[in-house]
């Protein structure tokens, strides 16, 4: 899992079937870091600090083990106090 900042919305109308009409989302771990496209699967909005996972956990947790996912949003963060 990853904690990371929720940038912006990522608007795409061209998509494979199998994306369906989930949110995607760009994050980054860090301001200024590289930017990450996921999958809102909590409903989040900019400036939201979230968990993501990666992988077959990313997959799933958007809705399938087919989903095609490797980054998805699975929890907002009420608190946190960065180190």
């Amino acid at each position: 899992m990853r904690i990371m900042q929720v940038d912006t919305t990522l608007v795409s109308t061209n998509r494979i079937d199998g994306l369906g009409h989930r949110p995607l989302l760009v994050v980054r771990d860090k301001p200024g870091g590289t930017p990450l496209v996921a999958v809102d699967a909590v409903g989040c909005i900019p400036g939201d600090w979230v968990i993501c996972v990666g992988s077959s956990a990313a997959r799933e947790a958007a809705g399938s083990k087919e989903y095609p996912s490797d980054l998805t949003i699975v929890g907002i963060i009420d608190y946190w106090q960065e180190s």
